[in-house]
C-alpha cells in the first residue's frame, strides 16, 4: 500500500505556555486531525543549532530538553515518551550528499520548538519522531537541505519547521497574551505573507535587506530559519502555501503562523 504524501509545515512552537491559549490548541488539533496520520515525523527547529548537520536521539521514550527558564513547575513535569525513529534517522543519512558531513548525539532529546506542538498535535505519542539539528542559518543552504529532504513526504513522513514568524522576544516588555502587536510584526508577517503566495524565494532569501521591520521582526535569525527547510522540502516553486492558523501570540513575542507548504 502507498502511503499518502505528506505536506510540509511551518509552524510557531511558542514558548511552554502556548499550550494554554485556547484557541491556538484547538485550531492545531482540529488541522493535525484533518491531515493523513504520519509514518513518523521529522522536526528542525529553532532551538537546535549544531554544525555538521547532526541527528538526534533514536530510542523509544526520546527524552525532552526543557529548554527555558522562570516558567510553571508544571512546564518541567511534561512527558512526551515517542518511539524512537532510527529507520528514518537512516534514510536521512543516506539522502545526504559526502559533500554533507553528518554528526549524530545520541543523547540529545527533542525541545520545546518540537514537543510542544506535538503534544498538541499527537498528544498520544505514539508516532515516531526524530529531531535533527539546523546546521547553518543561511537560508539557501537550508532550502538544499529541505530539498534534499523531500523524498521523505512519500514515505508517510511529515517534515516540520518549527519557529515564528515574527520574533522579537527583547522588544517584549511585558508578558500579556492579548497584547496589540507592533507594528514591525504586523509589517513583517504582511510582506511574508505576500512573498510565500507569489513563491518569491529570492526576496525570502534576502529577508534581512528586504523585510519591513528588521531587525526588530527578528533580531536574530533562528526563528524564521526552519521557514527555508520547509521551503525546499515543499513539493513545487508554483505551489501556493495554505496558512490553516493565523495570529499573533503576546504582542511582539511573535506572530504565530502555521503554513502548509
Amino acid at each position: 500500500m502507498t502511503e499518502p504524501t505528506m505536506p510540509a509545515v511551518f509552524l510557531s512552537h511558542g514558548a511552554p505556555p502556548l499550550v494554554d491559549d485556547a484557541r491556538w490548541v484547538r485550531e492545531l488539533q482540529a488541522w493535525s486531525r484533518a491531515l493523513p496520520r504520519p509514518q513518523a515525523i521529522l522536526v528542525v527547529s529553532a532551538h537546535w543549532e549544531s554544525a555538521p548537520l547532526t541527528i538526534g536521539s533514536t530510542v523509544t521514550g526520546t527524552p525532552l530538553t526543557y529548554d527555558f527558564g522562570g516558567f510553571a513547575q508544571r512546564f518541567y513535569d511534561v512527558t512526551y515518551p515517542a518511539p524512537g525513529a532510527p529507520e528514518l534517522a537512516d534514510t536521512v543519512t543516506a539522502l545526504m550528499p559526502d559533500t554533507e558531513p553528518l554528526a549524530h548525539d545520541p543523547g540529545r532529546g527533542l525541545d520545546h520548538g518540537a514537543y510542544v506542538p506535538l503534544t498538541v498535535m499527537y498528544p498520544e505519542a505514539r508516532i515516531p519522531v526524530l529531531q535533527i539539528s539546523l546546521p547553518t542559518l543561511d537560508p539557501a543552504r537550508l532550502i538544499a537541505l529541505g530539498q534534499r529532504l523531500r523524498p521523505l513526504r512519500e514515505e508517510g513522513v511529515l517534515i516540520i519547521g518549527s519557529g515564528f514568524t515574527t520574533h522579537g522576544l527583547p522588544f517584549l516588555s511585558e508578558f500579556v497574551p492579548d497584547a496589540v502587536p507592533p507594528g514591525w510584526s504586523v509589517d513583517f508577517d504582511a510582506w511574508a505573507s505576500e512573498m510565500l503566495a507569489a513563491r518569491n524565494i529570492d526576496a525570502l532569501i534576502d529577508f534581512r535587506n528586504k523585510a519591513p521591520g528588521m531587525p526588530y521582526a527578528h533580531p536574530t535569525v533562528e526563528h524564521l530559519a526552519p521557514l527555508f527547510v520547509t521551503l525546499g522540502a515543499s513539493t513545487g516553486i508554483d505551489d501556493v502555501p495554505d496558512q490553516v492558523i493565523d495570529g499573533y501570540w503576546a504582542g511582539s513575542t511573535g506572530r504565530c503562523n502555521t503554513w502548509l507548504l
